[in-house]
């Protein structure tokens, strides 16, 4: 295989062995991951701020609480604490019950993927550093094999372990920068969702 840069990535996957290229595929993995969440979340997010706009343009406005619901979407979380608040029984619990334990479920529901990408964030750097002592290794067995610690002996497995060191880093900081954005996204939508409820109970009594 002809590779024009003989220390670069393709050089690295083509010529490195079976544990260099499943560390390279782990760090693969876990960067589509966090970054599917990201996107994700974040297309959620949009379109939950949609729907806490309908919320005080619309939902307040209509003619009674159970019209105002009707006229929420399905999958909205407002609907969800709405419907739960009004359940003609409420299953044995009280309104306040039935609110709270709504918003805990949306609150749960919010949290999807968020442990993900908090488990990217702080595993990576350690994935590239197992690559990087892997590389350095291997570095280490070529020199004693061939008994001279020239460049062209070592340079390959060095700029492995440096990779590999740049690549866990690479995965790891988005996921830790999209987590902490989308808990501070996470927490203000969640406070609309919370005011809501008591405003719902507030409405019913």
């Amino acid at each position: 295989m002809n590779i024009d840069n003989p220390y670069g990535l393709m050089a690295l996957w083509a010529q490195g062995d079976w544990i260099a290229k499943s560390t390279l595929l782990i760090l693969a993995l876990m960067s589509m991951g966090s970054w599917t969440i990201i996107l994700t979340k974040w297309l959620e997010q949009q379109k939950l701020a949609k729907l806490a706009a309908l919320i005080d343009t619309s939902f307040w406005q209509a003619s009674s609480i159970q019209a105002g619901t009707d006229q929420l979407p399905s999958h909205s979380p407002y609907r969800f604490v709405a419907d739960s608040a009004l359940e003609p029984e409420q299953r044995g619990r009280t309104l306040e019950q039935s609110i709270e334990r709504a918003l805990a479920k949306v609150q749960s529901r919010f949290s999807d993927g968020m442990t993900l990408l908090a488990t990217v964030g702080s595993t990576a750097p350690f994935v590239g550093l197992f690559g990087t002592v892997w590389g350095i290794y291997n570095a280490l067995v070529k020199i004693g094999v061939s008994g001279q610690a020239s460049i062209d002996k070592v340079a390959g497995p060095v700029g492995e372990a440096l990779i590999m060191t740049a690549l866990g880093l690479a995965v790891a900081v988005p996921a830790v920068l999209g987590y902490n954005w989308l808990l501070r996204r996470n927490k203000l939508a969640m406070e609309h969702v919370r005011e809501f409820g008591v405003d719902l109970s507030t409405s019913i009594k």
